[in-house]
């Protein structure tokens, strides 16, 4: 009998790994960001030629948090571009 199993789901980690040699083989200066005093904030932020955009980064099918919900809202009603992507392939549109 064959198994149906699906493949492997790759981690978030992994994602955010292709997706960071992606960016930088294309031009982007990109840092992991962290702030302990603002919950919620997305992931990675990527700089290109005056061009910046936040990435919350999610395993594949990954739920956002209310937090995170709440904080991406936030950030685009003051201007900011958050994605929110679970693979790279999605995430090549804007990092091309």
């Amino acid at each position: 009998m064959t198994s149906l199993r699906n493949p492997r789901t790759k981690l978030e980690s992994e994602i955010v790994a292709e997706a960071h040699e992606y960016a930088i083989l294309r031009g982007w200066w990109t840092i992991k960001v962290d702030t302990p005093t603002c919950d919620g904030v997305p992931d990675r932020l990527y700089l290109r030629r005056g061009v910046y955009v936040w990435i919350e980064w999610k395993k594949p099918g990954g739920p956002l948090s209310a937090k995170q919900k709440k904080r991406i809202r936030e950030m685009r009603e003051h201007g900011a571009t958050v994605y929110v992507f679970d693979n790279l392939e999605d995430a090549k549109a804007v990092l091309r």
